[in-house]
């Protein structure tokens, strides 16, 4: 009954002096909209990312050789022969991808542009999980055949430039003459998958070994073996390198502990959005704390009258706080509702898959309830103990 007759004369109190109830809440609504959207978008973000390496398995592993200034007179990067034989001399990788980055000039009907490259096996198109349009990809019996594949990307590209029916024409890339045999579809950047396979012009490896001889394979993708844990598979792997006649030490890595460490760094950029929204959240709670003390002050005698008809402190101290926590859930509502929107705008601007994150909800109603007790207490404490006579005598 009594909390009832306190959440009454607060809402009345809180209406009947709107201006100051307002610049109140302005502050609150700031503090919460910005650690809402803060940790929103940090969140979306995460998600985003974790997404890119789902897209190609958690089972994809990047194998790519160690050098230091001691090998700088051995012969570097792998042999096509020595990758694409990993999966029969190993139980841990069930297929291969070796592939080789270059950049260069290409040249469709007059268009000139720079491009990126890359030199890949039939084995390419499955590992990094991407589709056809229109063609064939590049399969193993394109040996030193001048035949390319066109990125998602890259025949946007073309295709904003007007130029349509792609498939069976011929593209120059560094004064050599392509025939483009397929077009892939839009593939997401980021993850295991290289950036060429998104933006760039994919040709048979061999052909890139062809066009120079310093091109060198410094990459190679492998599916792991479903049963084999990601220690094992990176001991068997180094083992079978280590082991051939040109023996060579290699760093695996697998998508399983890339999504382990960008999680570790995006609760901490999360943390960190949090704590830069808190900053605006601590000032909106002094500036209730403020109104609140100005309402003590402008209601010094209403106070006197009420403890002077018998109100105990515990009464006027819970009336005063019920207000500040009243006023700090409101903001705190306002500033959810804002939050999310912020997420919402900034998720649809960047492409990205909008969620509600209802732990970023449950923060803001938990803080906003905080606020109001921890900065609302000192004011209902003034309020409770002011001394009824001399609350009497103000004017």
């Amino acid at each position: 009954m009594m909390l009832r007759a306190n959440i009454k004369e607060a809402l009345r109190s809180l209406a009947s002096s709107k201006q100051r109830t307002a610049l109140a809440l302005l502050g609150i609504v700031i503090g919460i909209g910005s650690v809402i959207a803060l940790v929103s978008t940090g969140t979306i973000v995460q998600r985003e990312s974790m997404k890119q390496f789902l897209e190609m398995g958690t089972d994809v592993l990047s194998i790519q050789q160690e050098w230091s200034r001691r090998d700088s007179g051995q012969e570097q990067g792998f042999r096509l022969d020595e990758a694409m034989d990993l999966p029969y001399a190993n139980q841990a990788v069930t297929d291969v991808a070796p592939y080789i980055s270059i950049h260069g000039s290409a040249r469709y009907q007059g268009e000139r542009m720079d491009v990126p490259a890359v030199g890949v096996t039939g084995s390419f198109i499955t590992i990094n999980q991407l589709n056809l349009i229109s063609g064939r990809f590049i399969s193993d019996l394109d040996y030193l055949m001048y035949q390319a594949v066109l990125s998602g990307g890259l025949a946007s590209k073309l295709k904003a430039l007007g130029f349509q029916d792609l498939v069976g024409q011929d593209i120059y890339f560094e004064d050599r003459k392509f025939t483009i045999v397929c077009e892939l579809a839009p593939a997401s950047l980021g993850g295991m998958r290289p950036y060429e396979a998104s933006e760039g012009l994919m040709i048979p490896i061999s052909t890139v070994s062809r066009m120079n001889t310093q091109n060198r394979i410094n990459n190679v993708l492998a599916v792991k073996a479903g049963d084999i844990s990601h220690n094992q598979a990176e001991a068997l792997i180094q083992d079978y390198f280590a082991g051939l006649p040109r023996p060579m030490k290699v760093m695996v890595r697998s998508a399983e502990q890339i999504i382990e460490h960008m999680e570790r760094q995006m609760r901490m950029f999360t943390l960190l959005l949090g704590a830069i929204g808190s900053i605006s959240l601590i000032v909106g709670g002094v500036g209730v704390m403020n109104v609140m003390l100005v309402s003590v002050a402008e209601r010094r005698k209403e106070i006197g009258i009420r403890r002077a008809l018998g109100a105990q402190k515990n009464d006027i101290q819970g009336q005063f706080l019920m207000e500040s926590i009243i006023l700090s859930l409101m903001g705190g509502l306002i500033g959810i509702i804002i939050g999310v929107g912020v997420s919402f705008a900034i998720s649809w601007f960047s492409g990205w898959e909008f969620q509600i994150i209802y732990g970023a909800i449950f923060i803001g109603v938990g803080v906003s309830a905080a606020v109001g007790v921890f900065f609302g207490y000192y004011p209902a404490r003034q309020a409770a103990n002011l001394i009824p006579i001399q609350a009497l005598r103000s004017e």
